[in-house]
């Protein structure tokens, strides 16, 4: 999971809220019906007030409102020009107040009201049995996983421990098109959801949704990157997490007193289950440091992001020690 947000995960609504900079002036209530563009700015003024908690894809309040207001009218983040005049009609207002009213009242996270979210340009269905995607990794996987993976490196088979909503899975099976995927995960319900994204991508025929607890249950499959956003909340900052996060499984966020329980897992079988030149991604988030304590003679690769985040290691299959 990933405690500080961004936009639809990635920015992707930087265009609409140019729009909103450049329109708002213009569109001062010119007429009796509220447009997309003031309804957005109403509800960041409200959300902002109601002194809410982001970091569900969102980091503020503007953000928040735009993705509330376009997935419940079921736009795109990078909506047209001109789109942010269109007047709402009744229904139309009176649906985003309702929304409005719960994530107020309520703490509830945007994308389990409008069940939308974005991940690497991709929409995905999501509920309270997931996490909501928005996980630095994003950019790696748009990468290709470059420079770590040579360009034109035929890329088989893609673990995704923890999938969840089945975003990280769905988008490497996209950015990899000849590559089968695993996308595992402890919680039938979170893989209800997994498939449920993976049918929407038409992805049914590479990407396969397995329960396994980490590694079990899958042979002996060799891959050649294990991808993983796995639970690492330490038993403190689960203790002092805002009220949007706890409408979020806990089974996705706990990780024990350090927050290390499945990070370890996860490392001890990699070796045994990558191929010769594989690589392994890992976010661990404010977990880095207890890691790099615990491990002191890993020679992790901590990873930069052009779009924020932190917490995200990467090791080569060569690097892992084979006494973990």
């Amino acid at each position: 999971m990933r405690m500080i947000g961004r936009l639809f995960t990635e920015g992707a609504c930087a265009g609409v809220l140019r729009q909103i900079t450049q329109q708002s002036e213009r569109t001062r209530m010119d007429s009796e019906r509220e447009t997309i563009v003031q309804a957005i700015e109403r509800l960041a003024a409200r959300f902002e007030a109601a002194g809410l908690s982001f970091g569900h894809g969102t980091d503020n309040a503007l953000d928040d409102a735009a993705h509330l207001v376009l997935a419940a009218l079921g736009l795109p983040p990078d909506v047209p020009d001109g789109v942010l005049d269109t007047p709402l009609s009744a229904a139309e207002r009176d649906e985003l107040e309702r929304l409005a009213e719960r994530r107020v009242r309520e703490r509830i996270p945007t994308a389990y009201l409008t069940h939308a979210a974005w991940f690497c340009g991709l929409r995905f269905h999501v509920d309270e049995h997931v996490l909501v995607p928005r996980s630095p990794i994003a950019e790696l996987i748009e990468a290709g996983f470059e420079p770590w993976l040579r360009p034109g490196r035929p890329v088989r088979r893609v673990l995704d421990i923890g999938t969840g909503s089945g975003c990280i899975a769905v988008a490497c099976a996209h950015a990899f098109p000849e590559a089968e995927v695993d996308a595992v995960d402890v919680s039938e319900e979170a893989l209800a959801v997994a498939r449920r994204n993976i049918a929407a991508h038409g992805l049914e025929g590479r990407v396969r949704a397995l329960r396994s607890d980490v590694y079990e249950g899958l042979g002996d499959e060799r891959y050649d990157i294990i991808v993983s956003n796995p639970p690492y909340v330490d038993a403190e900052q689960m203790r002092e997490l805002p009220d949007e996060y706890r409408h979020e499984p806990a089974l996705g966020l706990a990780a024990g007193d350090d927050g290390l329980d499945v990070v370890l897992r996860i490392l001890q079988g990699a070796r045994a289950r990558l191929r010769a030149d594989g690589i392994l991604v890992v976010e661990v988030g404010d977990a880095q440091d207890a890691l790099e304590r615990c491990l002191p003679r890993v020679p992790f690769l901590w990873l930069e992001f052009e779009r924020g985040g932190h917490g995200v290691f990467l090791l080569n299959a060569a690097d892992l020690p084979d006494d973990l």
